[in-house]
C-alpha cells in the first residue's frame, strides 16, 4: 500500500475555512454558533472568529443531523443535549465506513 503523508492540521480556523469545508455561508457558520451551546469559537480584539478542530467536529455533528438526516435545529439540539454519546458514535460509524469506501474505491481503480 503506498504511503499517505498525513495532513497537517492548523490550530484554529477562520470562519471562512469553516463555511468552505461544508459548502455553506458564513452565515450558516454564525447561525448554527448562536443556536447551538457546544460552539465556543475563541475570538480576537477585532471580533473574529477562531475555531478549534473541536468545533470542526461539533459541526460536522450538527451538519449530519440537520442537513444530512433532515432534522430540525430544535430536535438536533434536544438529540444532542439527551443523547450526545450516541449522536457522536453513529457519526463515527457513517465517517469510518466512507473511509473504508473509499479505499476499496481505490483498490479497485487499481486493478
Amino acid at each position: 500500500m503506498p504511503y499517505k503523508e498525513k495532513k497537517v492540521e492548523k490550530l484554529f480556523y477562520s470562519i471562512g475555512e469553516i463555511a468552505e469545508m461544508f459548502n455553506v455561508n458564513t452565515s450558516l457558520i454564525r447561525y448554527w454558533e448562536r443556536e447551538f451551546d457546544i460552539i465556543k469559537p475563541r475570538k480576537n480584539k477585532k471580533g473574529n472568529r477562531f475555531f478549534t478542530s473541536e468545533d470542526i467536529e461539533n459541526f460536522h455533528l450538527i451538519y449530519n443531523l440537520v442537513k444530512e438526516r433532515g432534522m430540525t435545529l430544535k430536535g438536533a439540539k434536544k438529540k444532542l443535549k439527551e443523547n450526545r454519546e450516541d449522536s457522536v458514535n453513529n457519526f463515527q460509524v457513517v465517517k469510518n465506513l466512507k473511509t473504508v469506501r473509499e479505499m476499496l474505491l481505490e483498490i479497485k481503480e487499481g486493478l
